[in-house]
């Protein structure tokens, strides 16, 4: 196949498994699931939304947050890891929220990549489940399938995105990185797959008899 070829039978299988993917962070609005994003650097989604409840119990918007002490914040983010970084981002970021954009969270890259603690990842994901804007973030997952499926060198995370724009409809971004994390959670993992086991890589490479070796995000 050549990686066109390739590119249109992922999202072909991709739109059968996983139809209608749901956004795994638990949230109710741009602001809860900004706060759940960055929460989930290096950390499970399943622990993120574990922890978020108390978290939102005791401020569920920047107003509210802004006034809380980090040692609080801390207190409850600690099973997430990077806790006082989190911490000190949440209450930052929520009092730039108030300050320079009324309390709303801005629907604009630049803006959110500006908030602490908020990488280019998280901007995209916000970008995308919270506004509904056509981004492609890139995490672990989707660096790792992109490298054994041929549609990217895996040079970088961002030359990972690049390619993945180009080869895929951009209607198609926002729900096609759900379904690709998805895939790689219950088919193509770090462990369970190296690139010769699950269905869309023998059915991409028939012939591939190795390991496929991938270069970490």
């Amino acid at each position: 196949m050549t990686k066109k070829e390739r590119a249109a039978y992922v999202d072909q299988r991709l739109a059968e498994l996983y139809p209608d993917p749901p956004i795994p962070l638990d949230h109710r609005d741009p602001y809860t699931l900004l706060v759940a994003v960055l929460l989930s650097a290096q950390c499970t989604d399943v622990r993120v939304n574990l922890t978020t409840p108390a978290l939102f119990a005791l401020a569920d918007n920047p107003a509210d947050m802004a006034q809380q002490d980090v040692d609080a914040i801390n207190a409850i983010v600690r099973p997430c890891g990077l806790a006082p970084r989190k911490a000190q981002a949440i209450q930052g970021l929520s009092k730039i929220l108030v300050q320079k954009h009324g309390g709303g969270v801005p629907a604009d890259i630049e803006s959110l990549e500006a908030l602490p603690g908020v990488g280019h990842k998280t901007a995209q994901v916000v970008m995308a489940q919270a506004f509904g804007i056509p981004s492609f973030p890139v995490d672990t997952h989707i660096h790792r399938l992109a490298q054994r499926w041929g549609l990217t060198s895996g040079q970088s995370v961002k030359q990972t995105e690049r390619d993945l724009k180009d080869l895929f409809p951009r209607e198609r971004w926002n729900k096609l990185h759900l379904q690709i994390i998805y895939y790689g959670r219950e088919h193509c993992s770090a462990r369970g797959c190296n690139g010769t086991v699950c269905e869309i890589c023998q059915t991409l490479y028939p012939a591939r008899k190795s390991p496929k070796a991938t270069r970490k995000a």
